[in-house]
């Protein structure tokens, strides 16, 4: 691929800052209103965040790590790199659409890349009920929470409450409970990814929240889940440390 115009941005740690500075000295760039590609500095926070705010125009992001976690994020590296944003592969994104209705009736909506997570607000677990495509399938879960989960957002906080890692391009969703205590056997489903998955919480005196990526609603009700086709963000990927391959090496981790 060929882009034009550059441009930078970067997470406010001073590592991200300072490598910003070093690439505006070293290259041709624009602001971000002109370019056809960013740049971003920073963590898999950060770059989740840039991609949130220039999903609607479709820009390609290409990362490279300054921050502390860098799943979603190329190598820094500071030579040739106008030829690496050239070269790198694209990885397609679909993400998911939360709408939230709270105690007062109020309906949320947000975009999620990698999950959507509800979680108990106090002491007291939450109690759920669970339907897919209007299909009732769990009619009470009492939990600390439930999620749902991309594809590219499997790896993150699905696999740290034990959810399966799904291959990218696999146009599947993991629905994972988070701290299940009823029923004890139930680990969670896959599904398709054209799915809808609505959430009720059962009794309003156990609190719950709703988050989509960084967007939290509290006190909710209800949460319908879906994928939001009509938005595709992009993701640029060095050719030899492309997304694909870190989501397989991760399924042989020891």
């Amino acid at each position: 691929m060929t882009f034009r115009n550059l441009a930078f941005v970067a997470a406010r740690q001073a590592q991200a800052r300072a490598a910003l500075r070093r690439l505006k000295a070293i290259y041709p760039h624009v602001p971000p209103a002109q370019a056809d590609v960013i740049v971003a500095l920073g963590g898999d926070g950060y770059v989740l965040r840039t991609l949130h705010r220039f999903m609607k125009r479709g820009l390609p992001i290409y990362g490279m790590n300054r921050g502390s976690v860098g799943f979603l994020m190329n190598d820094y590296r500071e030579d040739d790199l106008p030829a690496r944003v050239a070269a790198a592969q694209p990885i397609v994104l679909h993400p998911l659409h939360m709408t939230a209705i709270d105690t007062r009736g109020r309906r949320h909506r947000a975009l999620a890349i990698n999950e959507v997570s509800l979680l108990r607000e106090t002491r007291l677990a939450a109690k759920l009920r669970i339907s897919v495509d209007k299909v009732v399938r769990l009619e009470e879960m009492i939990c600390d929470g439930v999620l749902v989960a991309t594809p590219a957002g499997s790896t993150a906080y699905n696999l740290s409450v034990h959810g399966p890692i799904i291959p990218l391009g696999a146009e599947l969703l993991a629905l994972t409970p988070i701290s299940v205590f009823r029923p004890r056997r139930w680990r969670g489903a896959l599904l398709p990814h054209n799915a809808s998955v609505t959430i009720d919480v059962l009794d309003p005196e156990r609190p719950v929240s709703a988050t989509a990526d960084n967007t939290e609603v509290r006190n909710v009700t209800r949460v319908v889940v879906r994928e939001e086709r009509k938005l595709s963000p992009t993701l640029l990927f060095d050719p030899e440390h492309n997304l694909e391959e870190r989501v397989l090496k991760e399924q042989f981790q020891p």
